[in-house]
């Protein structure tokens, strides 16, 4: 967060992102934490919501506020089905038989409502669709219809109240119903969404960012996601390492010294390998615009006299003692990012004798 847009409220986002991982209690599933992204305000307005926020409106004529709810949940058209074939028409004689036309079709989708209602639900969720006709339908019935919920809206929606997306209603039986405690419509900034409190996964929770432009929004989505992805690596895995670069400096050191007592070409390997991870702090001193050549020489005396807590200190434009700064790590991402630099290093090499090699 500090090298990015989120800088200058790092300590607000920081606590967001803790507190939206601890509601995970160790599962480690990222989808059920919701980023939403509302454009209006600043970066301060962020707050974390209970419950999934989903960016749509209620039918019309139907209630906004809804307790105790059975929900099911669905990807289907609910127009009637159209001729599928190249070219096809209809052709009629008079206005009669259009009405005609028109009574069957409602007719069709009466019954497929009907049999949604069957189900005994009070909220109906579709991904596609539900058009005029059917809304009425269900506002009789009294049931809350909210249409168009995208693709990863619907998919995280049954991940977090519980229940099915089906397709076909003729064995409501078989259908499992999700469910949650209260949806209502909320406004958040200028927008109006829909709320839903007391989801059958206690862990659900939204993480509503805002911000004036749409870049500072995306930028501020990636920033809070890489943290997220941390603190998920770190609950699974408790242990940390010192981090401003001092974790490389300290292998690099130890590899450095192995190299001196090894001989052949493996040495000039080691040496390479060692040069490689203090190419870390450098990076993070360049990034900081520090003089990186004088950070990495005063690192390496450091190091080779044992203080071995030492790292970059970017907010002194200088080196300083990392474990006394509470700069650290996560033990599994630096093992992960040392591993997949030796495997891309390595995926090159056999490339390059690929290429370099004689044709047979």
């Amino acid at each position: 967060m500090s090298s990015k847009i989120l800088t200058a409220d790092e300590d607000q986002f920081a606590e967001l992102a803790v507190d939206a991982v601890l509601r995970l209690k160790g599962s480690g599933n990222l989808e059920q934490i919701q980023i939403l992204k509302s454009q209006g305000g600043n970066l301060k307005d962020s707050f974390l919501a209970d419950g999934f926020i989903l960016k749509k409106n209620i039918g019309v004529g139907q209630p906004k506020r809804m307790e105790n709810c059975d929900i099911l949940l669905a990807n289907t058209p609910m127009d009637t089905d159209k001729i599928k074939i190249y070219g096809a028409k209809v052709s009629v004689n008079d206005m009669g038989d259009i009405a005609k036309i028109e009574k069957q079709e409602k007719l069709k989708m009466k019954a497929k409502v009907e049999k949604i209602l069957a189900h005994k639900c009070n909220v109906f969720i579709n991904r596609q669709l539900i058009y005029n006709y059917p809304e009425q339908i269900f506002a009789d019935a009294g049931v809350m219809a909210i249409e168009h919920a995208d693709f990863e809206g619907i998919e995280r929606l049954g991940l977090v109240l519980g229940g099915e997306i089906v397709s076909t209603f003729d064995h409501p039986e078989l259908v499992k119903l999700g469910h949650c405690d209260l949806i209502e419509e909320t406004m958040i900034g200028e927008e109006s969404m829909i709320r839903f409190s007391g989801c059958a996964s206690g862990e659900a929770c939204t993480i509503v960012l805002r911000g004036s432009t749409s870049h500072i929004l995306n930028e501020a989505e990636r920033s809070l996601h890489d943290a997220l992805c941390v603190l998920t690596t770190l609950v699974r895995d408790s242990r940390t390492v010192l981090g401003g670069g001092s974790s490389e400096m300290r292998m690099a050191h130890a590899v450095e010294q192995l190299a001196r007592k090894t001989t052949g070409k493996e040495a000039m390997a080691m040496e390479a390998f060692a040069r490689a991870l203090q190419q870390i702090p450098a990076i993070i001193a360049d990034n900081a615009g520090l003089d990186s050549s004088d950070i990495l020489a005063s690192l390496r005396a450091h190091h080779a006299n044992g203080e071995h807590e030492f790292g970059v200190d970017i907010k002194q434009g200088g080196v300083g003692n990392v474990a006394a700064l509470t700069v650290t790590e996560s033990l599994k991402v630096k093992m992960q990012m040392v591993v997949s630099a030796h495997e891309a290093a390595e995926q090159i090499l056999r490339v390059d004798d690929i290429i370099r090699c004689a044709p047979r």
